[in-house]
């Protein structure tokens, strides 16, 4: 394949080295401030995010006008994917701040939506706006759809009234969940759609169509895709069912083009065509290589654990928190899980045994529940910590 930077022959891309996240921070850390893979002049660089650090020093992205473009496309695609478009009121929760999730406004515009952004941290200005506007969409992450729902209930408002017909998901691992999305469902008494991204990559990189069979890729001749073991790095053929963990290559970003970037994030993957009529490579994300935990050689995902307990509601509230022994990946058995309690319910060993049994016949791994009352576990109003290292 041939491409203004070069020629790439993506039929042999496996032969090459990958690249990771700690590399990129390493680079910026040798070559402040936006490291030695940057690849234009810096006058070049019409804007710069940066990640979140949650999983260690933030990096910075920088994208030049066209990379922008790019994203805007890219994001526009994903989100119109669901039925997303001219005059339909929607409401965001996306900081326009130092984060990529903030590139997604672009795209909004270009949807021509009528686009309320409300931003996070202002739960009654949220719910204010449902009431007020009734839009047909919601965008947030699963964990503050999770307490939007809960904290609108008890301040006397039903989300279930808001005429909402869809509620986008992103940010985390949890949308594709799916005892946890059908809840969602009953609760917004709409329909669930997840979007996914990477930063280092590109925003809103995946979206789903109403068919609702796992994410639409909306990267096509922008970025290359690879499947691969998480373990050996071994490539994995693309095909239904096949699982594993994605790479990309950026195939005309200017700015900080990556190589066989690895994700972490782990997927099943699916090849051939959609209901909807598209043959677009389709994914659903199981968990983040980040967050995953290791019970006697069985890899252990928290947003897997609280899919599972969602099949026991509405005796729990769904809401859990993994609380490893050590701070290793590899857990030795039983592995603690605080399961939250619906209002009301009682403390029933007989359910813990329950949720034991359903987590290793599930997972396969051993579980040690317990339970704890309504309202115990903590909620966020962004992104969930599932587990709890404290």
């Amino acid at each position: 394949m041939a491409s203004e930077h070069g020629i790439v022959d993506l039929a042999r891309i496996a032969e090459l080295p990958f690249t990771t996240k700690d590399e990129l921070r390493q680079s910026q850390l040798d070559s402040p401030p936006l490291g030695a893979h940057l690849a234009v002049q810096p006058e070049a660089v019409a804007r710069i995010y940066s990640t979140s650090g949650t999983s260690g020093t933030p990096c910075y992205i920088p994208l030049t006008r066209r990379d922008l473009d790019d994203w805007r496309l890219i994001a526009q695609d994903s989100y119109g994917r669901c039925g997303l478009g001219r005059g339909q009121r929607l409401i965001s929760t996306y900081n326009a701040g130092p984060f990529v999730a903030g590139a997604a406004l672009e795209a909004f515009d270009a949807l021509g939506v009528t686009h309320l952004p409300v931003g996070t941290g202002n739960s009654e200005r949220l719910v204010k706006a449902l009431e007020l506007f009734r839009p047909q969409a919601l965008i947030c992450t699963p964990s503050y759809a999770q307490y939007i729902a809960e904290w609108a209930s008890a301040h006397g408002f039903d989300v279930a009234e808001s005429g909402l017909e869809r509620l986008i998901l992103a940010g985390e691992p949890g949308g594709g969940e799916e005892q946890f999305r059908r809840r969602l469902e009953q609760r917004f008494n709409t329909r669930v759609y997840e979007v996914m991204g990477i930063g280092d990559i590109a925003a809103s990189l995946w979206g789903e169509c109403p068919q609702q069979s796992g994410m639409h890729f909306s990267g096509d001749g922008l970025i290359h895709v690879e499947l691969i073991d998480p373990e050996s790095g071994a490539p994995v053929p693309i095909e239904d069912g096949a699982s594993g963990e994605l790479v990309y290559t950026h195939l005309r970003r200017e700015a900080a083009p990556l190589l066989r970037f690895r994700s972490g994030d782990r997927v099943v993957v699916w090849s051939s065509p959609c209901a909807c009529g598209t043959s677009s490579l389709r994914v659903r994300c199981v968990g983040r290589s980040d967050d995953m935990l290791i019970v006697r050689g069985v890899n252990v995902f928290p947003s897997a654990v609280r899919d599972v307990v969602g099949r026991f509601q509405p005796r729990v509230s769904g809401v859990i928190s993994v609380r490893p022994r050590t701070g290793t990946v590899k857990q030795d058995p039983p592995l603690p899980v605080l399961v939250e309690l619906a209002p009301g319910e009682p403390a029933d060993p007989a359910l813990a045994a329950a949720l034991a049994a359903e987590l290793r016949s599930a997972l396969l791994f051993s579980a040690e529940v317990s339970l704890v009352a309504a309202g115990t576990l903590p909620r966020s109003e962004y992104k969930a910590k599932l587990i709890d290292r404290g």
